[in-house]
């Protein structure tokens, strides 16, 4: 299954028409540094995380194109973060989204600063827009927790803790409980915090912020588990990125730890698990069902 749906489509091309518009002016004797950063970001992707946020929004009766700039500053997050992991002391990797990763074109250390660049620009986008609304109590709450969210899980207590933890673990021995730390942190956090921001942005309530945060933390973990069997069965032509780097690098992954099989009946586990936070939502919960059946999709 391709990643296709006509609502799910709208919410990307959406983000993709005004992923380049909160940029920060950058001077132009620092154009490089713009040119890196715009590469990485229009390179493709498939704009998960920000459509999860915008469908959270809309889920709660909310106007997408009023959170595009907190949609935006998750996608720089997300390709900082791609852009830091390609790099020769992480994971070394020549392709991303189809195409030589950053450093192979820029050299390492634009690199290194493009993805800087994307991760305090995110963080001003947000501010910026939290400025706007000074006047209005309760908007500005909800873009503050909105920031926090996001913050907070794709900081030290979210995917670079995971990240550090994946990195001590190559080449040793890791438990289960080890292993699910990694991916809560790594990858099942910034998932949450989308799904979490939108909820916020869009004003939704107590329960509905639980379901979310279910949703959001099942995905994750599946989303991570479904990478782990691609990188051992997937193609990369469709993957966009190479194949057979977890095993090169001596990471742990469920495959590593539960074989293919248990692995796969994992990933279904956690996608019914998330399916069933948006029973109660019927068509409204389209794009984020849809998303669940893409990742199944991937390993059926």
């Amino acid at each position: 299954m391709k990643l296709s749906d006509p609502e799910f489509n709208r919410l990307r091309k959406l983000v993709d028409e005004h992923i380049l518009d909160f940029i920060p002016n950058i001077d132009p004797k620092s154009k490089t540094l713009y040119e890196s950063m715009k590469y990485s970001l229009t390179a493709g992707g498939k704009r998960i995380r920000p459509a999860l946020i915008l469908a959270a929004v809309e889920l709660c009766h909310g106007d997408a194109s009023q959170a595009l700039a907190f949609a935006c500053a998750a996608e720089y997050i997300q390709t900082y973060s791609l852009i830091h992991d390609d790099l020769p002391a992480m994971d070394d990797d020549d392709l991303r989204r189809g195409v030589p990763t950053n450093h192979k074109v820029y050299g390492e250390g634009i690199a290194v600063l493009a993805g800087d660049g994307l991760l305090s620009a995110a963080y001003e986008v947000m501010f910026k827009n939290m400025l706007m609304f000074l006047d209005d109590p309760d908007a500005l709450n909800r873009r503050v927790r909105a920031a926090y969210a996001l913050t907070k899980g794709t900081g030290v207590r979210g995917m670079i803790a995971g990240q550090v933890a994946d990195l001590e673990s190559e080449n040793k021995e890791c438990s289960a409980e080890m292993l699910d730390f990694i991916h809560d942190n790594k990858t099942a956090a910034f998932i949450t915090a989308c799904v979490l921001a939108g909820g916020y942005l869009g004003g939704a309530d107590s329960a509905m912020m639980e379901d979310l945060r279910v949703y959001g933390n099942n995905l994750g973990l599946a989303f991570q588990v479904v990478d782990d069997i691609l990188d051992v069965i997937g193609d990369v032509k469709e993957m966009g990125k190479s194949t057979g780097q977890d095993a090169e690098m001596g990471k742990n992954t469920y495959i590593s730890i539960y074989g293919i099989e248990r692995s796969k009946e994992r990933a279904r586990e956690l996608l019914a698990k998330a399916r069933g936070a948006m029973e109660k939502y019927y068509d409204e919960a389209e794009v984020f069902n849809f998303v669940l059946d893409y990742l199944e999709s991937q390993i059926a």
